[in-house]
């Protein structure tokens, strides 16, 4: 199955983890962009719509909670896992709440990964399906 037209940002500080991810993903038909860090991650999808973010949560300089925030204060519908050597209980109920899509142990399960993409991207397209384009508005909190 090919997903050419799918745009996903991988974000993590460690190079090799991006890498092995990059040619899994590419594997399965993905578009793929890197990021090593929550800065560059912010960069990227200021400049390029992404139909999915994968980011680490465990990262110099900027961690993936705040790299989450931001991706959401930026677009909020964009979908967002987040993955984690480190689990905690307190970690994932953070990451939810801060508006991630669903949260993945390393190391990932690729079978796991697969399925959880394929959900992510499924539900983000039945909700754009049921939007008409013109009624896109942004969503303001707290006023």
């Amino acid at each position: 199955m090919t997903h050419d037209n799918i745009d996903i940002l991988v974000v993590d500080d460690d190079i090799s983890h991006c890498t092995i991810l990059q040619a899994l993903l590419r594997g399965w038909g993905y578009n793929v962009a890197l990021a090593n860090s929550g800065r560059q991650a912010l960069e990227q999808v200021r400049e390029q719509v992404f139909d999915l973010v994968l980011c680490d949560v465990r990262m110099a300089e900027m961690d993936g909670i705040a790299t989450l925030k931001e991706i959401k204060a930026l677009n909020p519908a964009i979908p967002v896992l987040i993955m984690t050597a480190y689990s905690s209980v307190e970690t994932a109920v953070e990451a939810l709440k801060t508006g991630a899509l669903d949260y993945l142990i390393k190391p990932l399960d690729f079978d796991n990964l697969q399925a959880t993409l394929e959900k992510a991207l499924a539900h983000t397209h039945s909700i754009d399906a049921e939007t008409p384009a013109g009624d896109c508005q942004p969503v303001r909190y707290g006023r």
